[in-house]
């Protein structure tokens, strides 16, 4: 990795203290692999979030918005770009009104709103109680379990456009699909600042009970340890993990990483996977899985950096 084009200078310049320099990767992500990135920048708030980008942007240095490192696979390379690790984690949770509703701010963990919102007796996001990852994470991947996902829980997502300033993104903006956002696909120049989740009125018991079944069948399904989370989104009709298994890949292994046992759309990391082991085991499992189904599996996760 070479970082010739980022201008070390005026970064710390712009951003002093805050300004961590020549970071690894595997140290941000739930995988515990990847290579290092020039520098990294931690945001507190939102506030903190906004300027980071505008400084950014204005200085033309690439960067990018980690907030838990799930669902990634960063490079052994490493990355060209600054990261902005948000944990700007504010809730504001509407009880009274009559359509009460949850504010949450990008870094928040969306398993942390649907706790908080079912403690105040809301339903709605108990199904994001397991979910690794962040609310900006979420709204960007439209991340779902147990047959809901962002799309049917967002209201509104406050985004910050590079040219057009702060809006507010309706669902309908935000062009979802299974597991993937306009903003996934087309890479635009926006930061999640925030997001309105709609809710109903329930019992703290009743809510309570259903994010507990979510994350009783979350342990009984899918494996501990350091992983990206699902692998492949399901093809429809199907299941990746079922194919993965059909096609007799459980088990798997290339260096220290290894297709779990327990769940077939998991890799998982023994300490000290790379991420070139990682990615290597999901050619294998894409090409099995064509050769003997005839079904190309699609990446969940984000491949970030050169492979």
């Amino acid at each position: 990795m070479t970082n010739m084009q980022i201008p070390m200078d005026k970064l710390r310049e712009a951003f002093g203290t805050k300004l961590q320099e020549n970071v690894s990767m595997a140290n941000y992500t739930t995988a515990r692999v990847g290579g290092r990135v020039p520098a990294l920048v931690s945001i507190h708030t939102l506030d903190d979030l906004i300027n980071a980008a505008q400084k950014l942007w204005n200085l033309s240095v690439p960067f990018r918005i980690l907030g838990s490192g799930s669902n990634i696979l960063v490079s052994d390379k490493g990355l060209d770009a600054v990261i902005l690790h948000n944990r700007a984690h504010n809730l504001k949770i509407d009880t009274k009104s009559e359509n009460p509703s949850i504010v949450a701010e990008s870094g928040a963990i969306l398993g942390t709103v649907a706790r908080q919102s079912a403690l105040r007796g809301l339903s709605g996001m108990e199904w994001a109680a397991p979910v690794p990852g962040t609310v900006g994470g979420a709204v960007y991947g439209n991340a779902g379990a147990h047959g809901s996902d962002i799309e049917q829980s967002l209201k509104v997502a406050k985004i910050l456009h590079k040219k057009e300033g702060i809006q507010d993104w309706l669902i309908e903006k935000l062009a979802y699909q299974y597991r993937s956002s306009v903003l996934k696909r087309e890479h635009l120049p926006v930061v999640i600042l925030s997001a309105i989740f709609n809710v109903v009125k329930t019992s703290r018991e009743e809510a309570w009970e259903k994010i507990q079944a979510f994350q009783s069948h979350r342990k009984e399904t899918q494996p501990p340890g350091a992983s990206m989370g699902s692998m492949f989104k399901n093809p429809t009709g199907d299941y990746a993990g079922r194919l993965i298994e059909a096609a007799g890949l459980k088990g798997r292994r290339i260096g220290r990483a290894m297709i779990s046992p327990i769940h077939a759309n998991f890799i998982i990391n023994f300490e000290g996977a790379s991420a070139q082991d990682i990615w290597k085991l999901m050619k294998i499992a894409q090409d099995a899985v064509k050769e003997k189904f005839g079904i190309i599996l699609e990446a969940e996760i984000e491949l970030v950096g050169k492979f």
